[in-house]
Order: structure tokens, then sequence, then C-alpha cells
């Protein structure tokens, strides 16, 4: 059988899981048997992966068709991804199979192909996972942090995002405080909860009826804020997960957030920016923009 499918990719994947069709056969799941035994043999017109099982052993197949028209066509090319001493079968009940994160958090170590049967009894497999990290930079406390649990909502039902690693870079307000002390600090808003010890804190939101002798730690939101209550500028230390995520490495894809982006997304080539009170939609499109 000719053989022009080329090698898989890191995280290859059955898209939608349905493109892969599980059958119970009878042959040695070698190469040659496996090769001759698909050839010609008709599959439906969406298969593209075959999970062979014979026993307890799996072996893993690409298969090209003649025609994707009619409901059935025959086999013209075939690749043997993965042979049964490569290839790991698991069972994850509560597991969606549709979703390329869950499936490289459920491969096996050492196997080429890990095979999952999940939820629903749907089945899936993911090819030498390969987790894409993304770094979300955002302020602590809240812990987790907001942009953090959402983008791990959006990961988990997104089903066309590709394997994902979410990495926080923390932008912790009392790391600012400690390296800034001082007597009085102002912070944007009483949510985050941020304990700074024996200092005295106000908070920006509540615009406190007499300006003191503060620190703020905020961001050039916050400073508009102060200007238009006070009529000045005070003495300030940024706070900004925008800036922070412009200035610091480590990561080749960035997702953060900034309030002076009030709705939409801004995205370049490796950082998606989203508002400061960010909807589900808009971090998931976030990811779509930075991963596909």
């Amino acid at each position: 059988m000719v053989i022009p499918i080329p090698e898989p990719t890191p995280n290859t994947r059955a898209h939608p899981y349905r493109g892969l069709s599980v059958q119970e056969v009878d042959i040695p799941l070698t190469e040659h048997a496996i090769l001759s035994h698909l050839d010609g043999r008709e599959v439906y017109r969406r298969t593209d992966f075959l999970a062979l099982r014979n026993g307890s052993a799996t072996a893993l197949v690409e298969v090209r068709k003649a025609s994707t028209g009619p409901l059935f066509a025959p086999v013209v090319a075939a690749r043997v991804i993965s042979g049964p001493d490569r290839t790991a079968w698991v069972h994850e009940p509560d597991l969606d199979v549709g979703n390329a994160t869950a499936l490289a958090g459920a491969a096996v170590p050492g196997a080429d192909t890990t095979v999952v049967l999940g939820r629903f009894e749907h089945v899936n497999f993911i090819y030498h996972p390969e987790p894409i990290r993304v770094r979300v930079t955002e302020v602590v406390p809240p812990e987790p942090p907001k942009l953090l649990a959402q983008a791990r909502q959006a990961v988990e039902f997104d089903e066309d995002l590709p394997p994902v690693q979410l990495v926080l870079d923390a932008v912790r307000v009392e790391d600012l405080a400690a390296t800034h002390p001082c007597e009085s600090y102002l912070l944007p808003c009483r949510g985050s909860g941020v304990d700074l010890g024996g200092a005295s804190v106000a908070y920006l939101d509540t615009r406190p009826a007499e300006r003191a002798d503060w620190l703020l730690i905020g961001c050039e939101r916050s400073v508009q804020f102060h200007r238009h209550f006070y009529g000045d500028e005070p003495a300030r230390v940024d706070l900004c997960p925008r800036a922070r995520a412009a200035t610091s490495g480590g990561a080749s894809l960035t997702l953060t957030k900034c309030c002076l982006l009030e709705r939409g997304l801004e995205v370049d080539e490796d950082t998606a920016v989203v508002p400061w009170g960010a909807n589900l939609d808009e971090v998931r499109e976030g990811l779509r923009k930075l991963l596909l």
C-alpha cells in the first residue's frame, strides 16, 4: 500500500473526536498485518484514524479514503502511527475526550500515543502531547486571581484549543508594598482583601474624604481617578499587569488585562489583553487568538 501520509506532529488528535473509530480485530498488530488488513477496506467517510484493538493491545493508524462523498469509501493509504508497544489505552470515565488539554493530562508517560475511553464512552487519542505554555499575568490577591480562573474555564470547554499549560505570573500587592515601605497606602479597591500589616490602608473606590500622604499602589487609571478626586498625582508604584507583561520574559505567549481597555480585546503576536472586567467570551477569544 502506498503511504503518502506525513508523520504526525505533537498534539495530534482526532478533531472532532468522531474522526477516530475503534475496531476490534483478530490480526496481529504488526505494521505489515495492519496495512494488509486495511488495504481497500471500507471505512466511514468521517473516519481519519483507527484504534485497532486485539485483546488488550492497541495500535493507532491514520487512513486516507478514496473519497469523502459516499457514506463509506475504501482506504487508499494508511500509516501506523504507533504499534501496541507504543500505544497506551486508559479509561477515564469523567474525562471529556474532545478537550485536548484533558487528553494531555491523561497521557501515559513513555507512550507515543494514549487512547482514552472517557465520558459517555467516547474515545479519542493524543500523540506526543506538548502543552503550549501561556503565561497569565494578573494581580494577586484575590487568589486564585479571576483572570486565571476564567482562562481555566475557557480551556476546559473549548474543544478547538490545543493542549494548554496556564502559568500564573502574579503581580503581588504585598510584594510591591514590602519593597516600597510606607506608613499609608492607597489601593484601587477594597475587593482584593490585601493585608499590609500595620500600615494605614485607604481605598480609592471609596473616595476618601481627605487626601492623605499615601503611596498609591495602582495603575494609570487609578492615577486618573486620583487626579479627578484630589487635583494632583500621588507617589505611585505601578501594578499594571499589562505593563509587567510587556517588560518581563519567560513565556512566548501571554494573557493579561488592563483597565484602560474598557471593552473588547487587543492582541499582538504574542500577547492578548482583555479588559479588567473581562467576561468569559473575551478571555476565551484572547486564548484563541494566541493559540489558533
